[in-house]
């Protein structure tokens, strides 16, 4: 039974990491108002309104935001933010972001 539990968590644990999916070799600096925000598990996220279009931004977990100074109340709704990340491959409105800043404060994600 212990090697089934095994083989079930890392079966989800690869599932949930497909990192792969977004494109590293296009690197984008969005910047744009919070429209919503989440500070939930496993990855925190907010909705961006750039000039142009509204991105759906995954964060890291709220822990690690957190242990890096980037507290839930930065993340508000009308806060506006610079995003740099990688775009997902075939989600055309999803960015994996390294890195945040929010006034002046740039806090690194990853």
């Amino acid at each position: 039974m212990p090697a089934l539990a095994a083989v079930l968590l890392s079966t989800s644990a690869f599932a949930h990491h497909g990192w792969s999916e977004y494109d590293a070799g296009k690197p984008l600096n969005l910047s744009g108002t919070i429209v919503e925000s989440g500070y939930t598990q496993p990855h925190g996220h907010v909705l961006l309104q750039s000039a142009d279009k509204r991105w759906h931004v995954v964060l890291a977990p709220p822990s690690r935001m957190e242990n890096r100074g980037l507290a839930k109340e930065a993340l508000a709704a009308g806060t506006k933010v610079m995003v740099y990340g990688y775009p997902h491959r075939s989600k055309l409105d999803e960015l994996r972001a390294e890195r945040i800043t929010v006034g002046d404060k740039t806090t690194e994600l990853r």
